[in-house]
């Protein structure tokens, strides 16, 4: 006899991708909490430590595309376990290199750092494809901004744990510790993650009201013997709203990387602080940001099931949040650590309220290329993950403060919504023109229409 009370198996998925996001940001971070000690260590300046700060993201960006088509070619499962245990190694090995001479030691940890950005790429990607899949249209936005929150919650569990190891064992137990767990988990994932209509827990219930409702449940199952489609790539990149979205992530990302990697060297440094302390500071301001990343899923989501157009749901907290972010700009007029601290928790809320850059992914990929589309959705915004750590360091080398580098962080914060409000537009599923002129059918503000009509 079929079920008819339906299971809730995409929770348990939403869960692995929220902890798997939860160490993909907390070995980003390693280095910047293991930064200032490491600076003091190998005898390196501010410009040098931006550029080591930055190999992960060239790597990153580089290998968005491919990571993408790999993902649409191969599936999800298989593609995110071998880039969780690969970057986990290389992060392992990073806590090694203290014993070379300084220039090797240098070369190698940024060699390294390249490798984890490369071996992550296909991560976020992943993740919207799996969202994608697993989640009804009026599910994303929280599902997506549960699993994006987790980049705060990493560093608001383990900037103290990682503060406290750099003070009592050294800077490279840092990395040896987040290799180790993060090569666990790879195996965990094999053991937990499918495709919806293969999970062994899920029933038929649930599969049809994803279905229903605008889930792609048969994503993998369609799709993997598409190979790479260049003109695909040329109407994404053609295309006035994702143009936009692609730009205010760039901006989104540069006010994350500002936090992953100088925000802990700028309470040591600017605010004199040991770096126990900044490692527990670091986390307070994290804390909020999770509370933000998922009450602005929610909130989009609430305001989606009201009757309001996805465009509205969506743009509404992205635009409030990113302007709530530039508060961190105060921090230049105060003195006091409390107010610092607070000015930059407002900021880092306001940051979470509005990441919601992933749920729209979700909302506009279209289906052939959904892995493909997240990637050059990632390789826009993780530009700034290269940009935003060398630029800091210019700054801080030619004013000799942060104070600069707070003004750079906040305008990106005012351009990501100039981006939403006047380039974007309306938010829509793209629909792709084949050689021979079909359009399929599209999702239009989470119903399903036909393209053609």
């Amino acid at each position: 006899m079929q079920d008819t009370q339906k299971t809730h198996v995409r929770y348990l998925i939403l869960l692995m991708l929220f902890l798997v996001t939860t160490i993909n940001y907390a070995d980003r971070a390693t280095i910047s909490i293991a930064g200032s000690s490491l600076q003091k260590d190998l005898g390196i300046d501010a410009v040098t430590l931006g550029y080591i700060f930055s190999a992960f993201g060239w790597a990153y960006v580089l290998g968005q595309i491919p990571g993408g088509w790999l993902l649409d070619r191969f599936g999800s499962k298989k593609v995110y376990a071998a880039g969780i245990f690969i970057w986990s190694l290389f992060t392992l090995l990073q806590g090694f290199v203290g014993g070379l001479p300084v220039a090797w030691a240098v070369t190698t940890l940024f060699v390294l750092r390249f490798m984890v950005g490369f071996a992550e790429a296909p991560s976020f990607p992943g993740n919207a494809r799996i969202v994608a899949a697993w989640f009804p249209t009026a599910e994303r936005g929280t599902a997506s901004a549960i699993f994006n929150s987790a980049q705060y919650f990493a560093t608001a569990l383990f900037a103290p744990i990682m503060g406290w190891i750099v003070h009592s064992m050294g800077w490279e137990h840092v990395f040896v510790v987040m290799g180790v767990l993060g090569i666990l988990f790879s195996i965990i994932w094999m053991k937990t993650i499918y495709n919806p209509k293969e999970h062994p827990r899920i029933n038929q219930a649930e599969i049809d009201f994803i279905e229903q409702n605008g889930g792609l449940v048969d994503m993998d199952q369609t799709r993997k013997s598409d190979g790479p489609r260049w003109d695909y790539v040329r109407q994404l990149l053609t295309n006035r709203m994702l143009l936009g979205v692609y730009l205010s992530q760039y901006c989104i990302n540069a006010i994350t990387y500002f936090f992953l990697t100088w925000f802990p060297v700028y309470l040591v440094q600017e605010r004199g602080m040991t770096i126990l302390k900044a490692g527990f500071i670091a986390s307070l301001p994290a804390i909020c940001g999770f509370i933000g990343g998922v009450l602005g899923g929610v909130i989009s989501d609430y305001l989606l099931r009201k009757g309001h157009s996805l465009t509205f749901a969506r743009k509404l907290p992205i635009v409030c949040g990113l302007t709530l972010s530039t508060t961190m700009v105060f921090c230049n007029y105060v003195q006091a650590d409390w107010m610092v601290v607070g000015f930059m928790t407002l900021a880092f809320f306001g940051k979470g309220i509005g990441a919601l850059g992933w749920a729209v992914v979700a909302d506009t990929s279209p289906k052939q290329i959904a892995g493909l589309s997240g990637g050059l959705f990632n390789t826009f915004g993780n530009i700034a993950s290269i940009t935003t750590p060398i630029v800091i360091g210019y700054i801080i080398a030619a004013t000799g403060s942060f104070k600069w580098a707070l003004v750079f962080v906040g305008a990106n914060a005012v351009l990501a919504v100039f981006s939403y409000l006047v380039i974007v537009g309306k938010i829509r599923r793209v629909v792709l023109h084949d050689d021979d002129g079909d359009a399929g059918t599209q999702v239009v503000d989470g119903k399903l229409a036909d393209a053609r009509s």
